[in-house]
């Protein structure tokens, strides 16, 4: 049973996100033999809220992912994504702070995702700290650019910001 549901899974990921249809067909079939497969319903909440915008059909297929597997490893990057884009600041902050708690995550992204929070928050000068963290984990040359390049986008707005200060 793992193998069949696993290779619909992997059936899934292959065709996401060029051919949706293919994709959820896929998917389906996966959710049909274990309906409690983190992954599977990690990748349903990313084709809801990445490809249709139905954020609240994508919170609860990551909710379910979450609870069905709460160390996955795909899901807390993902759902926090959705959270901001959906603008829940505070369901996202908690998120990051118990995500960069499950070992094996990818800490450089969920730092990312941190700075993104402050940074839709205007709060650029807390921004830059996640990232300056998120370099400490960065184990290949491009996320060291990932990185190096959001801080240079963060420093830029502050820079413009501080003009439109200074000619008010």
């Amino acid at each position: 049973m793992t193998l069949t549901k696993n290779k619909y899974y992997f059936e899934a990921l292959d065709n996401y996100p060029y051919s949706l249809p293919d994709c959820l067909e896929a998917l389906n079939y996966a959710l049909s033999y274990d309906p409690e497969d983190a992954d599977s319903l990690c990748l349903m909440g990313r084709i809801y809220s990445e490809m249709l915008a139905d954020h609240d059909k994508a919170k609860m297929y990551f909710g379910e992912a979450m609870q069905c597997n709460v160390g996955n490893l795909n899901t807390p990057e993902h759902y926090i994504k959705c959270l901001l884009a959906h603008e829940d600041l505070e369901e996202a902050e908690k998120l990051i702070s118990y995500a960069l708690k499950i070992k094996g995550i990818d800490k450089a992204r969920i730092l990312i995702q941190k700075s993104l929070l402050f940074e839709i928050r205007f709060e650029y000068t807390k921004a830059l700290e996640p990232l300056r963290e998120a370099k400490k984990y960065c184990y290949d040359q491009a996320m060291t650019d990932i990185v190096t390049g959001r801080i240079k986008f963060v420093k830029n707005k502050m820079k413009k910001r501080r003009t439109k200060k200074k000619k008010k």
